[in-house]
């Protein structure tokens, strides 16, 4: 499991995540928001299942 997402990426999914638990934790969307669970998580591992079958790696090889 090599990384595939790349740091502006990582940052963007952060705060995704973070907006869409703080709306649902605010009662202004409903429980679909806890889906930021998700971008949250491959931030924090780096890797991202969806990006596999397009080949997409936003993170710098080295």
């Amino acid at each position: 499991m090599n990384k595939n997402v790349g740091g502006i990426d990582r940052i963007l999914r952060i705060v995704v995540g973070l907006v869409l638990i703080g709306l649902t934790l605010a009662g202004l969307i409903g429980l679909w928001g806890w889906i930021g669970v998700v971008p949250l998580a491959t931030a924090a591992i780096g890797w991202c299942p969806a990006y596999l079958p397009f080949g997409i790696k936003t993170c710098k090889t080295g």
